[in-house]
């Protein structure tokens, strides 16, 4: 047998076993304790974190299992992995960035030569572009280790309203359009509010003590659920139409005529009105809002105030 192949199956064996003899390795696979000792020596210059015990009793103990026994990729999933990581490239910050950058030098240096020229063509011709946001999230990684810990926090957090003290459990964490969001339980009033990671301005205490609450895939799902349905019914244009398709929640709800235009006859929340005005307004007369009044109203407004700005000009 190859020593390559005998030190990947003591890796294993050590790797399972966190705690073990030197004379243990040399019954289970029939070799010498002074080939144990060399072979050891040889694992722990590679990285794994073997701590050495003396005495009667003594014997080794791998200290952790933060490095993972080897594992073969084909080339394709070599080049899938890196696939992925593009998914990531345009965010600012990143939880585990320099493990991401780690993980895929050693890929890189691994690859033969043709699977090498398949990742740098990748890494030139493909791209999930998002442009990087200038906003940085120096608290992400915080944040994160205290939702796997499923902690509470106590926060200060910049909001429209000013900046204030606020007392969550977070529920997890997602990331959208190049930013961080925190849906976490305010548990002052027991509503899951949604928070961005980046105007989170500190952790003012991170308490071990938690409530049963749902979880971030649970919430994803309810966000969907509407709490104030109301009648959303829209006349579009041609232009409307592409414009609306082009929308991820409006894209399911458009009609299209036989001549290219159509129309959107749907339920939605009350609290999305504000952000389908913007909407909308931007759409101008490619999207003619027959319902609801309250909407015709908003858009009404954005008028009214843009025309403040700019007010007519006098001919003298």
């Amino acid at each position: 047998m190859s020593k390559a192949k005998r030190l990947i199956d003591i890796l294993l064996f050590v790797s399972d076993k966190k705690k073990f003899t030197a004379q243990e390795i040399a019954d289970t696979f029939n070799i010498s304790v002074r080939t144990v000792h060399r072979y050891l020596l040889d694992l722990s210059d590679m990285g794994l974190p073997i701590y050495a015990e003396q005495g009667r009793n003594g014997g080794y103990t791998v200290l952790s299992n933060a490095i993972l026994p080897p594992i073969l990729f084909t080339e394709e999933e070599a080049v899938a992995i890196f696939f992925a990581f593009q998914s990531l490239h345009y965010y600012r910050d990143l939880p585990f960035n320099a493990e991401i950058k780690s993980v895929s030098q050693k890929l890189y240096d691994s690859l033969q030569k043709e699977a090498k020229k398949k990742i740098d063509s990748l890494q030139s011709y493909i791209a999930f572009w998002n442009p990087k946001r200038t906003v940085t999230t120096p608290l992400l990684t915080d944040v994160l280790e205290a939702i796997i810990n499923q902690s509470q926090l106590q926060i200060q957090y910049d909001s429209k309203s000013g900046i204030s003290t606020k007392h969550v459990q977070p529920i997890g964490m997602y990331a959208h359009d190049g930013l961080w969001y925190m849906p976490a339980l305010h548990l002052q009033n027991k509503k899951i509010l949604l928070f961005r990671v980046d105007r989170i301005l500190s952790i003012l205490a991170n308490d071990k003590s938690k409530e049963t609450t749902i979880n971030l895939q649970q919430w994803l799902e309810s966000a969907f659920e509407l709490q104030q349905p109301i009648r959303l019914y829209v006349e579009l244009s041609r232009e409307g139409v592409r414009q609306c398709l082009s929308e991820p929640n409006l894209e399911k709800a458009v009609v299209r005529h036989s001549d290219g235009t159509g129309h959107i006859d749907t339920m939605i929340d009350k609290g999305e009105l504000t952000f389908n005005s913007s909407l909308f307004y931007r759409l101008g007369q490619h999207a003619i809002v027959k319902e609801p009044q309250e909407l015709i109203q908003l858009l009404r407004k954005h008028a009214h105030d843009l025309l403040a700005i700019y007010p007519k000009q006098s001919n003298s």
